[in-house]
């Protein structure tokens, strides 16, 4: 018994898109998630780390040069490990902006169609109607991107927080 290989622009074919366009968008939210609990969890690390160093009137200073090293890097790493958690989670927006004749797939395009006029954003509405497979397949790409570039953040942030959490301690250590 052969597979059957559905026909171009079938019904399989679109629904597989839909239910892949929501997995990416389910996706993309687990990422926000996942950035925000580790933005969270740096601000709580900082917290603690400055206010016991407060308290001991503690400065880097101290440090041998060795430690010193290791702590002015640890604190480059974990600078850099929040800005890039932090652009993890920054909203994404479309490549390029709205054209007539695209479909409306994110609310960028919706604003780039209003901005045009009523008439256009209605007829774009009919367009998106009349072509829903080619409105599925431009989100599906573009939310693809969008997860693919919060998820890269997202893996420089977490390498950076775990440089951070050895390096830092760790220059208190070598001292």
């Amino acid at each position: 018994m052969s597979a059957t290989v559905p026909e171009p622009g079938s019904a399989p074919a679109q629904g597989t898109a839909e239910r892949l366009l929501g997995e990416l968008r389910r996706e993309a939210a687990r990422a926000d998630t996942k950035g925000s609990v580790l933005v969270a969890a740096q601000g709580m690390a900082a917290a603690a780390l400055v206010g016991v160093l407060a308290a001991r009137d503690w400065h880097p200073s101290d440090l041998s040069a060795p430690g010193q090293v290791m702590w002015w890097a640890g604190a480059v790493c974990f600078l850099l490990s929040l800005i890039s958690l932090l652009m993890a989670v920054v909203p994404r927006y479309r490549t390029a902006d709205w054209q007539p004749g695209a479909p409306l797939t994110h609310f960028a395009d919706i604003q780039g169609a209003a901005r045009r006029g009523p008439s256009v954003l209605e007829e774009a509405l009919r367009e998106t109607d009349r072509a829903p497979r080619a409105a599925v397949l431009a989100s599906l790409l573009e939310n693809s991107r969008i997860v693919s570039i919060k998820y890269a953040w997202l893996r420089v942030g977490m390498a950076g927080f775990t440089a951070a959490l050895v390096l830092l301690p760790g220059a208190l250590l070598a001292g």
